[in-house]
């Protein structure tokens, strides 16, 4: 009974937050290969970013940007990237769009495993913003036909880079 209580005790809630974010750093990786798509999911994540307090402006301090010739090659950029450890999230934004040969289940398998072990080597919130669909329309319509998942993208990383520095203990969001 006593190891429940000072358990209970000891439990905290940690979630992230969506404002006081000026002190947040971010980097966007893009990949230029389906660029038609790719610089709409970009532009998706920056309007979401620039309405939630962050300075978008390359020229500012908030956010890097650095593109890659296409999505195989965005976990390495991004894990050198994080391992500088100026950022307090990574967004990896691409577009895998199925051909007719087997080449979209490689690139869309290794960009996935990729990202996931970027973020769990180096405990920096890294977004998979890849879209993998079977047609230029479906990816289209993802990244602003329909709805823009470049804002999706963005909201993860306010979030988890304001629960990261809960879990870390590096600051209270909560506080102004």
């Amino acid at each position: 009974m006593w190891v429940t209580g000072l358990l209970l005790a000891a439990m905290a809630v940690f979630e992230g937050t969506f404002t006081h974010t000026d002190s947040f750093r971010f980097a966007i990786v893009i990949g230029r290969f389906n660029d038609l798509v790719t610089t709409k999911l970009l532009e998706g994540c920056q309007d979401c970013l620039k309405r939630h307090g962050v300075d978008v402006n390359p020229e500012g301090s908030q956010v890097d940007y650095a593109w890659v010739p296409g999505s195989f090659e965005v976990p390495l950029v991004a894990r050198q990237l994080a391992l500088s450890d100026r950022y307090d999230a990574i967004i990896c934004l691409g577009a895998v769009i199925r051909g007719q040969t087997p080449h979209f289940d490689y690139v869309a398998a290794e960009v996935s495993k990729g990202i996931a072990a970027t973020g769990l080597q180096t405990g920096i919130p890294v977004i998979f913003g890849i879209v993998t669909t079977d047609t230029m329309q479906q990816a289209l319509e993802r990244a602003g036909i329909k709805s823009n998942l470049g804002w999706t993208y963005a909201m993860s990383a306010l979030e988890m880079a304001s629960l990261m520095r809960q879990v870390k203990g590096i600051g209270d969001q909560s506080k102004g």
